[in-house]
């Protein structure tokens, strides 16, 4: 940890600067990413290890985050537990057969996991071999919430008919596979941690979804498992929801280390209410980087002054980088968080 600025503030250590990484910092908006994809198609990507980690360091070789995320897709897991899975073109993912009876539910396999997602971890130990110790790695999953939502409706949607109407109609169902997911996930990051990963991150994507008073119930309380489960193994947990800062606040209690802040909560309230036990990461919206310089400048000077002094802040986006942003912007987004930030700790 001496020389690791991520690892610092996530467990609130004094550091020099604020340590900066972005979600889906590997990927489409990245030259060399797509050159690499002319070549090979996403889950060709996914599955080779050296691809993986190729792709997983081309922003550490760029920018110089002080953290690198695994690269992969979140519904590697529904693949491992039997559902087909399809990257359509300009459709996106298709999971096969939709998950909508128990006897659909019976037919996915857990036991495989670690079998099955083996390429995971050999990505994960090319990657950690070529990182120093001044970068962190990070793996990472979908929420069980998030997976069981592709997984019933098979296919991205902006209404989630089937999920929901799942979740109102029978409930009991929903939670069957919930928990089902809740030990796929915990088996599928433990097999990150033991590879190398120094940090894992949930992503509740699709958690903003539920209305509030059924958060808990559905995602939260799965959340949390998860995080407890995982303590055992000493390294620390990222839990980042989408919904605003009430489902945010539903985290609380959690054995998490870290929370993630999105786009649409107040980072001075998220410190204010969170930060006393959890380090907080976050949250530039992302669009911001569509912006001028003086504008990216201005909205960075803002979130960082914030903490100040203070550590517990890893600085991020409230969601992930979109595919088409400047990368002159990325770079100066960088270069300002480490600026500002250094001189705000003088």
């Amino acid at each position: 940890m001496s020389e690791n600025l991520f690892l610092k503030a996530v467990h609130k250590k004094p550091v020099e600067r604020t340590p900066i990484w972005i979600m889906r910092q590997a990927g489409r908006y990245l030259p060399e990413y797509r050159a690499l994809r002319e070549k090979h198609d996403f889950l060709t990507v996914c599955k080779t290890p050296e691809l993986a980690a190729e792709v997983t360091l081309q922003p550490i070789r760029r920018f110089g985050f002080d953290a690198a995320i695994l690269f992969s897709d979140i519904l590697v897991i529904p693949e491992a537990m039997g559902q087909n899975l399809e990257f359509l073109a300009d459709h996106g993912p298709k999971l096969s057969p939709p998950i909508r009876s128990q006897a659909e539910l019976d037919d996915l396999r857990i036991n495989t996991i670690e079998e099955k997602l083996q390429y995971v971890a050999e990505a994960i130990k090319l990657i950690r071999n070529e990182l120093t110790e001044k970068t962190a790695l990070i793996g990472f999953s979908g929420s069980p919430f998030t997976l069981a939502a592709y997984m019933i409706e098979g296919k991205p949607t902006r209404h989630f008919k089937y999920i929901k109407s799942m979740m109102y109609s029978q409930p009991q169902l929903l939670h069957n596979l919930l928990k089902k997911l809740t030990r796929a996930i915990t088996d599928y990051l433990k097999l990150q941690i033991e590879a190398g990963a120094q940090a894992v991150q949930l992503f509740d994507t699709w958690g903003g979804i539920l209305p509030l008073h059924l958060y808990d119930e559905f995602s939260a309380n799965y959340l949390k498992k998860i995080a407890a489960d995982l303590q055992s193994l000493g390294r620390p947990v990222i839990l980042f929801s989408m919904g605003g800062p009430d489902h945010l606040s539903h985290l609380a209690g959690s054995l998490a280390q870290v929370l993630g802040v999105d786009w649409q909560t107040d980072l001075e309230q998220a410190k204010i209410v969170m930060h006393p036990e959890y380090a907080l990461q976050g949250n530039l919206d992302p669009t911001v980087l569509y912006g001028s310089k003086e504008i990216i400048t201005r909205e960075v000077e803002r979130l960082l002054k914030i903490f100040g002094k203070e550590s517990g802040h890893i600085f991020n986006l409230g969601h992930g980088i979109p595919p088409d942003v400047p990368l002159e912007n990325v770079e100066h987004l960088v270069q300002e968080v480490h600026c500002i930030s250094s001189e705000l700790r003088k």
